[in-house]
């Protein structure tokens, strides 16, 4: 009898915390928005094509996810309700929708640049890493620019 009633205990906490993870508000800013590194002119000059692919590519998911959403937010986890949007099911559909997009577009472009990306020079693709490093970077000051 005990062990009924502790069986049934967990399986109510379970469905409970199921069905609260799931009323959470839509995020905003979804996927990868951040990066491990940045890296300096020297450090790229000793890697290989390839990881300079790599890094190249991880700099534009980053930037993919979070520069259309700046006028909303830079950082990660802020939902629609957080920035007063209310939460509608047209306003959540509308969102999903655009995630969706973003995806969409972040595939396309990653083959396009496994593709074609090689046949560019190396300095080149080292410049863009560093410009895009640099423009990550500003994400974290934008609230300087803001006026009230």
């Amino acid at each position: 009898m005990k062990t009924k009633t502790t069986l049934l205990t967990v399986i109510f906490f379970i469905i409970v915390s199921i069905g609260y993870a799931q009323k959470s508000s839509p995020r905003l800013i979804s996927g990868k928005v951040s990066i491990n590194k940045y890296h300096t002119l020297e450090e790229l000059n000793k890697l290989q094509k390839g990881q300079l692919l790599t890094l190249y590519i991880q700099r534009i998911e980053v930037l993919v996810n979070i520069l259309p959403n700046i006028a909303f937010a830079t950082k990660p986890n802020v939902t629609m309700a957080s920035v007063g949007i209310p939460e509608t099911k047209e306003n959540k559909k509308t969102l999903e929708a655009n995630q969706e997009a973003s995806v969409e577009y972040f595939d396309r472009t990653v083959d396009f640049q496994r593709l074609i990306l090689p046949y560019s020079d190396t300095s080149n693709i080292i410049t863009a890493i560093l410009f895009y490093e640099q423009t990550i970077k500003s994400l974290f000051t934008y609230d300087d620019f803001k006026v009230d």
